[in-house]
């Protein structure tokens, strides 16, 4: 589990494609502590196992599903990723709750300079949009943002200077793609609501949108 408030960069030294998988060597610009083999470490919001460590460089595998669904597929040599090791229960969390589990995969359409900010627009598969909601938290290529604004296949955030000076959403432009990861809270309540056990009958409302019919017949109204 992670927060989104990312730790700091790492640049990707080594690279090995192997049977639809990839193996990673990454050089982290921040000391790497503690960390052990096993340890998990979210890569631009793609959760990880770490295979192997040396003072701040370490290894992990990628599976095909996660090289198949997620943005490492295009990464090469020298390229920039995001880092955050996993949370411990004793610290803050400042971001809100990720789990490097990547839900797909959006593309920047526009950036755009506002006050001290700069508000990037990025296009998305309906399927994710849908737990998307304004004010509400996603983490993009594993940091944890704020949405503005959102619509059917778009949605909206605001970078502050320092999130753009120690992250790589500084270094995107239009047309790059990024890791999306929807708040879990609305996919559990989706969820929760679209297969209600009701005495000894069961509604099965999967594939259902969520609405006031739906709730209603859910016995939540």
């Amino acid at each position: 589990m992670f927060t989104g408030i990312i730790e700091g960069t790492g640049e990707i030294i080594g690279l090995r494609r192997m049977h639809g998988g990839m193996r990673i060597r990454i050089a982290a610009r921040f000391d790497l502590g503690e960390t052990c083999l096993g340890d998990s470490i979210a890569v631009s919001g793609v959760c990880l196992t770490v295979i192997d460590i040396e003072k701040n460089r370490f290894e992990v595998d990628v599976s095909p599903e996660t090289h198949d669904k997620t943005t490492l597929k295009y990464i090469r040599i020298g390229d920039m990723v995001n880092l955050e090791r996993a949370l411990r229960l004793s610290d803050r969390l400042g971001g809100h709750m990720v789990s490097g589990h990547v839900d797909g995969i959006g593309v920047i359409k526009a950036r755009q300079s506002m006050a001290n900010a700069t508000l990037i627009t990025v296009t998305v598969p309906e399927e994710l949009s849908r737990y998307i909601i304004k004010t509400g938290s996603v983490a993009v290529d594993g940091i944890s943002l704020t949405v503005n604004s959102c619509g059917k296949d778009f949605f909206t955030v605001s970078i502050i200077p320092h999130t753009l000076k120690v992250t790589t959403i500084g270094q995107k432009r239009e047309g790059d793609a990024l890791n999306i990861e929807t708040d879990m809270i609305g996919k559990y309540v989706e969820r929760f609501v679209s297969r209600v056990r009701k005495g000894e009958e069961e509604y099965d409302l999967e594939g259902s949108s969520v609405d006031m019919s739906l709730l209603s017949k859910a016995g939540f109204i």
